[in-house]
C-alpha cells in the first residue's frame, strides 16, 4: 500500500449510507492506493483530486460522520488489519468519529492504544470528556498531557479553553484560578476562545467582577464572547448593564445571535422595561431576524411579562411558523394577566387546528378555568389532558387541584390529589390551598402533618397558607408553633413571612409577639411597616401607631396609600381631627388623594371627628365612586342621625346603576335604627333578596336594634327566634340593650342568659344586666352579678378616654395613675368633685354602682385641659 497521496472520492452520502461494505470501500480508496483496475474505473466516473493533508482530513471527516457507529467500528478493524493503527492522522478522525456518536469508550481505546499523540490526539479527547459532560477525566487527561510535554512545549488554546470550562461546571474555583495563571503565564489570555472560557468559568462561580475585568481586556472579541457576559449579568440580575452591553456590541461589527437577543428580552421582562425592550424588538425587525421562532416566542413573552397583552398577540399573530412554544407563550401570558376566556379561546382555537398542548399550555388553561370558576371547562380540559397522555405529569395534577377547589368542587379536587402516585411539596401546598378556599381550616392543618409524616419538607408558600389559616382560626398556640417551624426551616427572614406573623399575631392579641417580630427584622419594606401599623390599630393601641409612623419617616421606605388608610383609620379611632387633616395634607402632597381606598377612609375620618361637611366634600371631589365610597358616605349619615340624607344617598347609588352589597344594608338599617324608622327599615332588610344578599349577623343586629328602640321588644324576641341563622351573641346584647332602656327585668333576663351561653368570657352581657338590676335598685343581684363574672374569669373592659391638647393625645383608663401628671390630676380631680358637688351636681347611680371611678373619668379631660390652659 502506498502512502496517501492521492484520493480519489465520490461524496455522495446516500450511496455512502446504503451498507457496511461500500462505506468501508470509500473509507480504503480514500486511506490507500486502490488496484490499476479499480483506480481506472474511478477515473471513468470520478475527478482524481491532488490536496494536501487538510484536504485529506476534511475529506475524510465529512465521510466518517455521515456512518453510523456500527461503520465506525467496521472500519477501525480494517484500519487495524490494514497496518494502519498507528497513523495518528487516522487515530484523530476516529477519536472524533467516536466522540460524536457517544462512543467515549471506544474513542478511549483507540487513544491509550496510539503509540505517538500529537495535540490534535490530546485535543479531541479532552474536548470530547468535556462535551460529555465526563469533566473530572478532562482534568485529569490534561495533567497527563502536561506532564508528558516537553520543555517549551505545551497545551494549545483548543484544550485550555475546554478544561477552562470543565472548572466551570464542576464548579472548581481553586483549579480555574490556577489555570486561569497558566493561561496568563503561557500568553494565552488574549486568545478569544481561552478568554471566552474564563469568563463563563467566572461566571459560572459566581464572580461576575471577574468575568467583566477579563471581558474587558480582550483585544478581540467574538459573538460567543459578547453571549457569554450577556448572559452572565442577566443570570445575576444586572439587566441594566446587560442591556447597555448589547448597545456597545451593536456598535462593534459583532452581529448578536438570537441568543444574545433572547438573553436581551428575558433582561428586558425582569425589569419590565418597555422601553429596552422596544429597542431590541425594533433592532430584531430591522435585520430580519423576527421570523425566527425562538426570538418571536421570547417576544411574545417579554410583552406578556409586561402587561402588553395586545401587543405579544400581535406579534403572535404576525408569526408565519408557529411551534408548541408559541401557543403555550401566549396562553400561559394570557392567565399571568388575567385574561382567562382568552387563554380559553386560544386553546380552543389551537385544538380545532389539531395540535397536541404540552403539559405547561393544559396547566394554564386549567388555572384560567379555575379564576372564572368554569367548571365544565376545566372537565373538557382534564378529559383532553387524559387524551393527550399528560395528565400524569405533576405539575398537571396540581393545576387540577387548584382548578377543581377554586369551583368549589373540593371532592373532585381531593380524588385527584389521592390517586397521585407521590406527592410532593407541590402537591401539598395545592390541596392546602384548595381547603382554605373552601373554609376547611382543621383539614389543611391534618394534611399539614400527614406532609410532615411523609418526610416531605415545607416551602415558603406552605407556612404562607397556613399562617393566614391560624389566622383565622384567632389560635395563638397554633400561630407560635408554626413560627417556631420557619424558623426551623429558615423562613423566618423572609419579609412576606414575617409580615404575615406580626398580621396573624395582631389577630390574635398579642401585639407583643408581633412587635417583636417586627423589630427583630434587619431589613423591612413598606409592606412590614403597614402590617405593624395595622396590627397596632387591630388592638386599638393607635398612639403606638402614629409613634411608628415617626420611625417610618426617619427610614428609607416611602409610605404608600395603605400607610396612609392606616393612619387615617388611627386618627379616626383617636377622634383626631387634627392628625387627620395633617394626613390628608401629607396625601395630597404625595398625590396619593385618588387613591379609592384613602378617600373611602378620608371620609370615615371626618364622619368620626364630626365633621360632616369635610366628609360630604371629599365625597363629591372622588371623580371615581366604588362601592365602598359610597358606603362610607351612607354609614357617615347613619352614624350623625342623618337617616334621611343617608337614604337619599343610597336611592342615588341605585340610580348611578351601582349594585348595592351587604355593607350598604348595614349603613341603610343603622341609619332606619337610629331614628326609628321601623316600616322602612323592615322593607329595606326584605329587599335585601332581590340583589341576591343573604343577611348576616350584622343585618339580624340593625333589625333588632330598630325593633328594640322602637319599644317593639316581644316582635325584637320572635325576630331572633325565628333567625334561620344561629343568633350570635352579639344579637342577644342587642336585645338585652333594648331591655335595659326599657327596664324590661324577665325579657332582659332572658336576653342575658342567652348571650352569655353563646359568649361566656364578654364582659358587656353581664355589664347590660347589671345596669338592669341597678337601675331597679336590685344591688343584691348587681352585687351576685358581679361575683358569678368574678368566678368564671369575666374581667370587664376598662373605661378609657382620650383628649387632644397642643398636638398632643392624652389618655386615661379608669382607676389608672400611669400618666405623668398624675399626682396633679388627682388632687385637683378631688377639689372638683368637691365643688360639683356643692353646686348641686347628683350623678346618676341608676346604672352606676361605683360613683367614684366614674365620676373620675367624667372630670378628668377638664383637669387636664385646664392645667394646659395654665
Amino acid at each position: 500500500m502506498s502512502k496517501l497521496c492521492k484520493i480519489s472520492c465520490k461524496f455522495e452520502p446516500k450511496s455512502i449510507k446504503n451498507g457496511v461494505t461500500q462505506s468501508c470501500f470509500r473509507f480504503f480508496a480514500v486511506s490507500s492506493s486502490l488496484s490499476s483496475a479499480h483506480h481506472r474505473s474511478d477515473e471513468e466516473n470520478y475527478p482524481t483530486i491532488r490536496r494536501n493533508r487538510r484536504t485529506q482530513r476534511h475529506y475524510l471527516s465529512k465521510l466518517l460522520f455521515t456512518l453510523s457507529a456500527t461503520h465506525y467500528k467496521e472500519i477501525h478493524t480494517q484500519v487495524i488489519l490494514s497496518g494502519f493503527g498507528s497513523n495518528p492522522f487516522l487515530n484523530n478522525i476516529l477519536i472524533q468519529s467516536y466522540s460524536i456518536r457517544g462512543c467515549l469508550v471506544y474513542a478511549r481505546k483507540v487513544f491509550d492504544k496510539m503509540p505517538k499523540r500529537d495535540m490534535i490526539s490530546w485535543s479531541s479527547v479532552i474536548t470530547m470528556y468535556t462535551q460529555n459532560g465526563v469533566y473530572d477525566e478532562s482534568l485529569l487527561l490534561f495533567a497527563e498531557l502536561r506532564r508528558s510535554c516537553k520543555e517549551g512545549e505545551g497545551p494549545n488554546e483548543f484544550v485550555l479553553a475546554s478544561v477552562v470550562s470543565c472548572c466551570g461546571r464542576l464548579g472548581s474555583i481553586v483549579k480555574g484560578e490556577e489555570l486561569h495563571c497558566f493561561v496568563v503565564k503561557a500568553g494565552f489570555d488574549q486568545f478569544v476562545y481561552v478568554g471566552t472560557s474564563l469568563i463563563d468559568f467566572y461566571s459560572k462561580v459566581g464572580d461576575v467582577g471577574a468575568a467583566r475585568r477579563i471581558f474587558d481586556g480582550l483585544l478581540v472579541k467574538s459573538t460567543a464572547t459578547w453571549t457569554v457576559i450577556i448572559a452572565a449579568c442577566v443570570n445575576v440580575g444586572k439587566s441594566e448593564i446587560s442591556l447597555q452591553l448589547l448597545r456597545n456590541m451593536l456598535e462593534t461589527d459583532v452581529v448578536p445571535d438570537n441568543y444574545v437577543v433572547s438573553s436581551i428580552l428575558g433582561a428586558c421582562s425582569s425589569l419590565e422595561s418597555i422601553k429596552g425592550g422596544k429597542e431590541i424588538h425594533g433592532y430584531v425587525l430591522r435585520r430580519g431576524a423576527e421570523m425566527d421562532v425562538t426570538v418571536s416566542n421570547v417576544l411574545i413573552d417579554f410583552y406578556m411579562r409586561c402587561g402588553k397583552v395586545k401587543t405579544a398577540r400581535s406579534v403572535f399573530d404576525r408569526m408565519e411558523v408557529k411551534n408548541t412554544i408559541s401557543w403555550t407563550t401566549m396562553i400561559s401570558g394570557y392567565m399571568q394577566n388575567s385574561s382567562d376566556w382568552e387563554a380559553i379561546s386560544m386553546f380552543r382555537d389551537l385544538n380545532s387546528l389539531g395540535w397536541m398542548l404540552d403539559r405547561f399550555a393544559c396547566s394554564s388553561v386549567l388555572i384560567s378555568c379555575g379564576s372564572v370558576e368554569a367548571l365544565e371547562l376545566g372537565r373538557q380540559v382534564h378529559a383532553y389532558t387524559v387524551k393527550a397522555k399528560v395528565d400524569s405529569d405533576d405539575f398537571v395534577k396540581n393545576s387540577l387541584i387548584d382548578m377543581y377547589a377554586k369551583c368549589n368542587s373540593f371532592g373532585d379536587a381531593r380524588k385527584v390529589f389521592d390517586i397521585m402516585g407521590d406527592h410532593d411539596v407541590i402537591s401539598y401546598n395545592a390541596i392546602i390551598e384548595g381547603c382554605l378556599m373552601q373554609n376547611r381550616l382543621y383539614e389543611a392543618f391534618d394534611l399539614f402533618a400527614e406532609m410532615r409524616d411523609n418526610l416531605i419538607l415545607p416551602s415558603l408558600l406552605t407556612f404562607v397558607s397556613l399562617l393566614g389559616a391560624s389566622a383565622s382560626l384567632f389560635s395563638l398556640e397554633l400561630s407560635k408553633q408554626l413560627h417556631g417551624l420557619t424558623i426551623k426551616f429558615g423562613f423566618s427572614a423572609d419579609m412576606f413571612v414575617c409580615s404575615i406573623l406580626i398580621d396573624v399575631y395582631s389577630k390574635s392579641s398579642s401585639i407583643e409577639d408581633a412587635r417583636e417580630v417586627f423589630i427583630e427584622m434587619n431589613e423591612k419594606d413598606i409592606v412590614v411597616w403597614n402590617s405593624m401599623l395595622f396590627g397596632y390599630i387591630q388592638q386599638c393601641e393607635n398612639e403606638e401607631a402614629l409613634k411608628l409612623f415617626l420611625q417610618l419617616r426617619q427610614s428609607l421606605q416611602k409610605p404608600n396609600a395603605l400607610t396612609f388608610v392606616a393612619l387615617i383609620a388611627a386618627s379616626s379611632n383617636l377622634v383626631s381631627l387634627l392628625h387627620g387633616l395633617q394626613f390628608h395634607n401629607q396625601i395630597v402632597k404625595l398625590g396619593l388623594d385618588f387613591d379609592p381606598h384613602v378617600t373611602n377612609a378620608l371620609i370615615d375620618m371626618y364622619s368620626k371627628c364630626g365633621s360632616l361637611e369635610e366628609a360630604h366634600k371629599m365625597f363629591n371631589s372622588t371623580i371615581q365612586r366604588d362601592i365602598a365610597c359610597w358606603n362610607s358616605m351612607i354609614s357617615t349619615y347613619a352614624q350623625h342621625g342623618e337617616a334621611k340624607e343617608a337614604l337619599n344617598m343610597f336611592e342615588k347609588m341605585i340610580n348611578d346603576g351601582l349594585k348595592p352589597n351587604n355593607v350598604t344594608f348595614v349603613g341603610v338599617l343603622s341609619a332606619c335604627s337610629h331614628v326609628g324608622l321601623v316600616k322602612e327599615g323592615l322593607c329595606h332588610f326584605y329587599s335585601m333578596a332581590g340583589y341576591g344578599i343573604e343577611p348576616e349577623t350584622e343585618h339580624y343586629v340593625c333589625i333588632v336594634s330598630l325593633l328594640g328602640r322602637a319599644g317593639k321588644l316581644v316582635e325584637a324576641t320572635e325576630f331572633i327566634e325565628t333567625m334561620p341563622i344561629p343568633p350570635a351573641a352579639i344579637v342577644w346584647r342587642s336585645l338585652l340593650s333594648a331591655c335595659r332602656e326599657a327596664g324590661h327585668i324577665d325579657l332582659g333576663k332572658y336576653a342575658a342568659s342567652m348571650a352569655i351561653s353563646i359568649d361566656p368570657k364578654d364582659s358587656g352581657s353581664y355589664v347590660l344586666l347589671s345596669n338592669i338590676y341597678a337601675s331597679k335598685g336590685m344591688w343584691i343581684n348587681v352585687k351576685k352579678l358581679r361575683e358569678k363574672m368574678d368566678s368564671n374569669g369575666v374581667v370587664k373592659e376598662k373605661g378609657c378616654s382620650w383628649i387632644e391638647i397642643n398636638n398632643e393625645v392624652h389618655l386615661f383608663i379608669a382607676r389608672d395613675r400611669s400618666h405623668h401628671q398624675t399626682d396633679l390630676i388627682y388632687s385637683f380631680l378631688e377639689l372638683l368633685i368637691q365643688n360639683i358637688k356643692g353646686i348641686g351636681y347628683v350623678p346618676e347611680d341608676t346604672t352606676f354602682s361605683n360613683e367614684y371611678a366614674i365620676s373620675k373619668n367624667t372630670v378628668i379631660q377638664a383637669v387636664v385641659d385646664d392645667q394646659n390652659d395654665n
